[in-house]
């Protein structure tokens, strides 16, 4: 994507190419983000897909665990959710904008509320892997926005206050987290992890800020949630890898998707 390339513009052809490929009536969309593809078999029947390749806009995936489709998938209760299976991130280098793009064309597509998965490092100690966190609010620390020029976007309730509530009414045992976004791709080190304990965070990854920032200009809810897939760097002493952020995920797939099968009804109304 072209930093010359006006993103609104973007979002609306990407749009039109979703429509064309996925038809229309997706008032929810779902970015399903590290560990939690596996949860996609057990959250409703997937009826039409197409290779975000396919899509204006939208860069090859770049991670693992991260495959590069959009769904169009029907929940138990009938409504229809728009389901992005991965993300491209700040660190693959193609610019904010492109991390931006797919819940841009989202909303651009219709979709009023936005759903960001992620996985997830717990700096909080009394979090463990495999559960799942709802995000009630962010720090960005990758000195990075979406917006530019004078867009004044209110944040103070950046993570939508009514769906968590609908959420905890579903799932009582959920707990809510602040989550902390580096640039990455490296992991953070000790001291920045207990910097961002120091600040107020409870959990730390490298999506979902600037994805919430982008969603909340463009006039949606949205809703946040967590897999926490490892303890954070200092917590443990223990390595980390990427390997063990998906090997998480797939030990806690059916878990996962019974959370979002109970969530985004919720989120979809």
């Amino acid at each position: 994507m072209s930093t010359h390339q006006d993103p609104t513009a973007l979002a609306q052809q990407a749009a039109a190419d979703i429509s064309s490929a996925l038809g229309t009536g997706h008032r929810v969309g779902v970015v399903i983000g590290s560990g939690w593809a596996p949860a996609l078999d057990v959250l409703g029947t997937t009826s039409a897909a197409v290779a975000t390749t396919q899509i204006t806009g939208f860069m090859p995936p770049a991670v693992a665990g991260h495959a590069g489709e959009i769904r169009s998938l029907e929940l138990s209760t009938g409504q229809r959710a728009l389901v992005f299976v991965g993300r491209t991130h700040l660190y693959e280098g193609h610019g904010v904008n492109a991390v931006a793009h797919q819940v841009r064309a989202a909303v651009a597509h219709g979709c009023q509320t936005i759903v960001l998965t992620n996985g997830a490092g717990a700096i909080n100690t009394s979090l463990s892997p495999g559960q799942a966190v709802l995000i009630s609010d962010h720090i960005n620390l990758t000195g990075e926005s979406p917006l530019t020029g004078p867009h004044f976007v209110d944040l103070t309730g950046v993570y939508d206050a009514e769906l968590r509530s609908r959420c905890l009414a579903q799932r009582p045992e959920l707990v809510e987290g602040v989550y902390v976004q580096f640039r990455g791709p490296q992991y953070e080190t000790p001291a920045e992890i207990a910097m961002a304990r120091t600040i107020g965070a409870d959990i730390v990854g490298m999506s979902t800020a600037i994805e919430a920032v982008a969603a909340r200009a463009a006039g949606a809810r949205v809703l946040g949630i967590s897999l926490v897939t490892n303890m954070a760097a200092g917590i443990t002493g223990t390595a980390l890898s990427h390997a063990e952020v998906l090997a998480t995920g797939a030990s806690a797939a059916r878990d996962m998707g019974e959370l979002l099968a109970a969530v985004l009804p919720q989120a979809a109304r």
